[in-house]
């Protein structure tokens, strides 16, 4: 499998550009990984790149993008901070990607038994994660099940994945909000920006939009 092109760029469009990924993710899951010479690659991609979707997922080291969603050098923007919220570098990069190199996708990939996520469930408080934890709080805030405190912690593993699919939602939510390039080109159907949760237990990604 030869790396994207200019050419092979200008054909996509934001629903193959999922259909690319959703099939890379069950070849993944089935151990079928597609025929790649990466040293070509890398000579294909010497004077340029042209991905065709743009991924922020979390620095989890079960969670790389490019292996879960079988892609090669070339084809993924891939954009990794713990607990993968948005903030102004990130939405930049996100810009960047879509409107100057031409990604027709944008996708915010949570995953299970995050540890971002459990610190977030369990107020953690420690030097500079800190401050990384108070933007994945809103997140905990706004799960209202269970009531009961005792189990609101990172010891419930559902209600841990319930904040972490919120998580995913208020990240896709403030891309819209935060950035008016992303906004319109989503509005007029350049790119799509959907959300996704991976599970670490089998390989799966549920796509959510």
């Amino acid at each position: 499998m030869k790396a994207h092109t200019k050419e092979t760029q200008a054909t996509m469009t934001p629903d193959k550009a999922l259909e690319f990924l959703k099939e890379g993710n069950l070849r993944f899951q089935q151990n079928l990984k597609a025929n790649r010479n990466l040293l070509q690659q890398v000579n294909e991609t010497a004077d340029g790149q042209f991905p065709f979707a743009t991924i922020l997922s979390c620095i989890d080291s079960r969670v790389s993008a490019e292996l879960i969603f079988d892609q090669g050098l070339g084809d993924i923007f891939s954009i990794r901070i713990a607990g993968n919220f948005v903030n102004q570098d990130i939405l930049g990069s996100m810009e960047f990607a879509c409107k100057l190199a031409g990604t027709k996708l944008l996708l915010v990939l949570g995953h299970t038994s995050c540890g971002a996520v459990k610190g977030a469930c369990d107020h953690a408080r420690l030097g500079n994660l800190t401050a990384l934890i108070n933007k994945i709080e809103p997140a905990v805030f706004a799960v209202k099940e269970p009531e009961d405190a005792s189990l609101r912690n990172s010891s419930n593993l559902e209600f841990v994945d319930e904040v972490s699919k919120e998580n995913v939602k208020m990240a896709i939510e403030n891309i819209r909000n935060q950035s008016v390039i992303l906004h319109d080109m989503e509005n007029d159907g350049e790119i799509k920006i959907v959300g996704g949760m991976y599970d670490i237990s089998d390989g799966s990604v549920s796509f959510y939009e």
